[in-house]
């Protein structure tokens, strides 16, 4: 019977695996990564809770795929947590983990890849439905879409605690991996090919939706009545869902290949001079698709840049409350020329949830 080691700490699964955490997180090179991931992390953070926030206040995204877009910010800020976690729980700190503190952490990021690829098969869906149909958006009812982002959030945490449910190595040390100590081989491969035959069959399905688009539209475009923008309109959708699974895949992509060379054993393969860079590689997915976002689609740009303009001008009026009293109470006329340009910035600010 194997024995099982729940009781060890992590520095003596990376002692065995001969990973050394120390010598590569120390000095200028920690205080660079701390940085950089600091910063890409509160831009994670603000950015994707602006996305979600222009889907609740402008009554244009109140349909089922912006509503999927805004969970597919929430798994971004999901990820901007467990990168946050991560960074705090690395280098020499890794070896001073408990077991379950360790797959906590490794559980944050497995949850947040699987939250952000499950909602892209989800938006795959709702793009057929749509398009299939020759319309801008499904007529998914606001509790079926509901389910659906249950359901994404489901199948991510269950996929994120497998290995604290069993599937690992602790009573099977010789199975142990060299990147994850703790994860069995088997798993790994288990995770990564399903990871990669995913974006592969995501890849076929969006590229023939958006042949099938392209072929309709420049056959109906000719005998349609309407607007050009209007006709046009489910093209737009499709480039920008096409564009933030383009960026999904060539971020995520190369780490999984690494811990796929892992998972099959691969010891000349140089896997522990990569992974922290492929690591950051993976954290610019969730900073570049609020910027994708907001380039590809003007009205979510022109929301977002509203709401900024607005608390800004919130910010400034706090700031200044005695100039304010002291220019009503001197001048009347001056005072009610200060209303009336207040109603109208409170007017504007208003007219960008409509």
């Amino acid at each position: 019977m194997n024995e099982c080691y729940y009781d060890k700490r992590m520095d003596f699964f990376y002692n065995r695996s001969n990973t050394d955490t120390a010598d590569e997180w120390t000095g200028t090179k920690l205080v660079i990564v701390l940085c950089v991931g600091s910063f890409f992390c509160l831009f994670i953070f603000f950015s994707n809770s602006l996305v979600i926030a222009a889907v609740i206040k402008n009554r244009k995204f109140h349909f089922p795929f912006y509503y999927l877009l805004a969970n597919l910010a929430a798994a971004d800020f999901f990820a901007g947590i467990a990168y946050v976690f991560l960074m705090f729980n690395t280098g020499p700190v890794s070896k001073t983990l408990t077991v379950n503190r360790w797959f906590l952490r490794q559980g944050l990021l497995d949850t947040s890849l699987t939250a952000s690829l499950t909602n892209l098969l989800v938006i795959a869906v709702e793009r057929h439905m749509s398009i299939m149909r020759m319309r801008v958006h499904s007529n998914l009812t606001k509790k079926r879409v509901t389910l659906l982002i249950l359901f994404v959030w489901a199948i991510a945490i269950f996929m994120g605690a497998v290995p604290t449910l069993g599937w690992n190595c602790l009573c099977d040390i010789s199975a142990c991996s060299s990147l994850a100590p703790i994860y069995s081989r088997s798993y790994l491969i288990f995770w990564t090919v399903s990871n990669l035959v995913a974006f592969f069959i995501m890849v076929v399905v969006y590229l023939r939706i958006y042949m099938y688009v392209k072929r309709k539209t420049n056959v109906l475009s000719p005998h349609t009545s309407g607007s050009i923008s209007r006709r046009r309109a489910p093209m737009k959708l499709m480039k920008t869902v096409m564009t933030v699974l383009g960026a999904f895949v060539v971020c995520w992509t190369p780490g999984l290949v690494v811990l796929l060379l892992d998972g099959l054993n691969c010891t000349q393969c140089g896997v522990q001079h990569v992974k922290r860079w492929f690591l950051l590689l993976a954290l610019l997915n969730s900073v570049m698709n609020p910027i994708i976002y907001s380039y590809k689609d003007e009205d979510m740009y022109s929301t977002m840049k509203k709401m900024i303009c607005c608390f800004s001008q919130e910010k400034n009026s706090e700031r200044r409350p005695s100039r304010i009293a002291s220019t009503i109470l001197s001048r009347s006329d001056t005072g009610s020329q200060y209303k009336e340009d207040s109603i109208s910035q409170g007017t504007v600010c208003n007219k960008s949830s409509s």
